[in-house]
């Protein structure tokens, strides 16, 4: 079960650094048009394209907060799920144990049962004699 553990912790950082290379590849594509915007920006404006950008970037910092947060109770649920899933084996091994233990001394008592049933050595029948009449007796 310690596979699921590094799958699911493998898992976690992939998605991690996804979020994070998406993060990066956003604000640079986003910054661009502020960048422009803000070269062409005139004072007259009632908000100013920095204050749009500090706000664009709030939420956005937002946004990948979120989602990093989302991964965490990923994260969480698949380690409890893991660690259930570990108990159950467990759980299960020692059933199978148990199980194991009760067969063998079924069989050890089996055994000495039949050894105890087991009948005595059969003594030689005894020989007939013959009489002088042909007759047989019994000695």
């Amino acid at each position: 079960m310690g596979k699921l553990k590094t799958y699911q912790e493998q898992l976690q950082e992939i998605v991690e650094k996804g979020i994070n290379a998406a993060e990066e590849q956003q604000k640079k594509l986003a910054s661009k048009p502020f960048d422009y915007a803000e070269k062409l920006e005139s004072e007259v404006r009632e908000y100013s394209v920095k204050t749009l950008r500090s706000r664009y970037n709030g939420y956005s910092d937002s946004l990948f907060g979120q989602l990093r947060t989302l991964n965490s109770r990923f994260g969480n649920f698949a380690a409890d799920l893991v660690a259930k899933l570990e108990k159950e084996a467990v759980e299960g091994a020692d059933a199978v144990s148990e199980v194991a233990d009760q067969v063998s001394k079924t069989a050890q008592d089996a055994k000495k049962t039949v050894a105890a049933k087991k009948p005595a050595a059969r003594k030689p029948a005894a020989k007939k004699a013959v009489t002088e009449k042909g007759t047989t007796a019994s000695a």
